[in-house]
């Protein structure tokens, strides 16, 4: 049984059908900047989605300054390490249909909340999160998804995570161009061994998207 099937089967069709067409990362065709926030560090990075995979990603700005020669050097390597890792689990695959109950709605929004599963077995974290979704009804796409833990938990010994929440934002689809990340929040709290903080809050922004090649329905592409 695939994916859609599955969701069919067992969601709110309203829901199934946001998340069969629902991709998490920006799609193919489409060339972005994206800029990262951490720990009091920033990344400016270019995707360019009409050059060969492992030559896409280039490092425009570093901690606010133009990157030097190492630093240059050592990002492609870590791109291309990233490249060759494969690629993150699929956030519509780990929900779990059979827990989908609708929260709220009104004309413009739907708003539904249902479980997690596990990616793997290695995955502690997955069922202490809920996921909540936000559809846009005039266009039947997602234009948020929370996740938070619903309470501490510990996912690995001496570490104990007070709470867990991360929002992903996307543009709606309109003149021609699908529904776009817009950005993504996370902010960690917890400690390991009672003494060492785990806290730590990270911001990803997308902007300047520009559609490099013509772009055509792949549901392989979709995630």
């Amino acid at each position: 049984m695939g994916l859609a099937t599955a969701l069919h089967a067992a969601a709110p069709a309203e829901l199934a059908a946001a998340l069969a067409s629902f991709r998490q990362d920006p799609p193919p065709g489409w060339s972005y900047t994206q800029t990262i926030m951490a720990g009091g560090k920033s990344t400016v990075e270019r995707c360019d989605a009409a050059r060969p995979e492992f030559a896409r990603w280039t490092l425009l700005r570093k901690d606010g300054r133009a990157p030097n020669d190492d630093e240059n050097r050592t990002y492609r390597e870590t791109r291309t390490q990233r490249s060759r890792a494969g690629t993150a689990p699929r956030l519509a695959e780990q929900l779990d249909p059979a827990t989908a109950r609708l929260v709220s709605q009104d004309a413009l929004r739907a708003v539904y909340e249902c479980r997690l599963r596990s990616a793997d077995s290695g995955d502690r974290t997955a069922g202490h999160l809920v996921a909540t979704i936000t559809i846009r009804r005039p266009t039947g796409a997602i234009e948020r998804v929370e996740l938070a833990s619903n309470g501490a938990f510990r996912p690995a010994i001496g570490v104990e995570i007070t709470s867990l929440r991360t929002t992903l934002d996307y543009d709606v689809p309109s003149d021609g161009r699908p529904a776009l990340p817009r950005g993504v929040e996370t902010r960690l709290r917890g400690a390991a061994f009672w003494f060492k903080s785990l806290d730590a809050d990270m911001t990803i922004t997308f902007t300047d998207y520009v559609r490099a090649t013509p772009l055509g329905p792949r549901n392989d592409d979709r995630r």
